[in-house]
């Protein structure tokens, strides 16, 4: 099969009721390296009942449409579709423990022509169901490697954030764990790349990688520990490039600079024992 572009673009998603628990909470958190310094009382009230807090990057995985590019009628070699690029805007706290509804929307298609992939933009609201309110949006970009040449448009191509070039102004460095990838698929994300070193084989790794939207949740950490002493409300948005894999085990140093407007963080993460950029062209917007 090959994509079908107006077929993509309608795409029915169905409507996801995400119910979860404080328990639920604490374990996302430890999944992206919270309480890695278990007596740090600023990062207790992510991981310990008491004043429990949802870190905000959190939403990612609330009313999360699954792996849904494996789907037959999408027209997608999914075994070749990479997680390409992130963003969220958080728009109020979400409750440690809850009811949050969201349905997924493809909202842009790009050819990049034959043998070169094509992009796929999709995005959701999450609805915290006890108030009606918006809580966060997410924005997924998934790069398809072997779906170029379809005939659909070629553009319009979300432009990445600069970094500058001078030196950073604040550097974090966070450890993974060799089994990170096992904790946090149990989120809800079964993708086999992250587990099965044969489906990892199959799609051109070593071994099994970390989940893209793992090591975005440790960018989230280290932008909330390096700039705002731990304090979640003061993040209210996250958007990045996922450039390369990373494997379960490494430390990640994500590198930070200030804008002129004092609210604006350019940053980018690196494999520090590879000396690979993993995340580029980050920007995060605070209070």
């Amino acid at each position: 099969m090959t994509i079908d572009f107006q077929a993509l673009m309608a795409r029915e998603f169905p409507v996801i009721d995400h119910h979860y628990t404080e328990r639920d909470t604490m374990f996302y958190a430890l999944s992206v390296g919270l309480g890695f310094e278990p007596t740090d009382e600023r990062q207790l009230p992510f991981v310990y009942e008491d004043g429990l807090q949802t870190f905000p990057t959190m939403a990612a995985i609330m009313a999360y449409p699954g792996l849904w590019i494996r789907e037959p009628d999408t027209g997608i070699d999914w075994e070749h579709g990479l997680h390409s690029e992130q963003g969220m805007e958080f728009l109020k706290s979400v409750p440690p423990a809850g009811h949050i509804r969201a349905q997924t929307r493809v909202s842009g298609i790009v050819d990049k022509g034959e043998g070169r992939g094509a992009l796929i933009y999709t995005e959701r609201t999450g609805i915290d169901v006890a108030t009606g309110e918006e809580l966060f949006r997410v924005f997924h970009t998934t790069f398809a490697r072997k779906d170029g040449g379809f005939g659909g448009p070629d553009g319009p191509v979300r432009k990445p954030h600069p970094v500058p070039e001078r030196e950073p102004d604040a550097v974090c460095d966070l450890p993974t764990l060799e089994q990170q990838a096992l904790y946090y698929r149990l989120n809800g994300d079964p993708n086999p790349h992250n587990a099965d070193p044969k489906s990892a084989a199959a799609a051109g790794f070593p071994r099994p990688i970390l989940h893209g939207l793992c090591s975005y949740g440790f960018a989230g950490h280290a932008i909330v520990r390096a700039c705002c002493d731990y304090n979640p409300t003061a993040l209210k948005a996250l958007h990045v490039r996922l450039s390369a894999p990373v494997f379960p085990g490494e430390t990640l140093r994500t590198e930070i600079w200030r804008e002129e407007n004092g609210t604006t963080l350019a940053f980018r993460m690196k494999a520090l024992e590879r000396d690979v950029v993993v995340l580029n062209n980050g920007r995060a917007e605070l209070t």
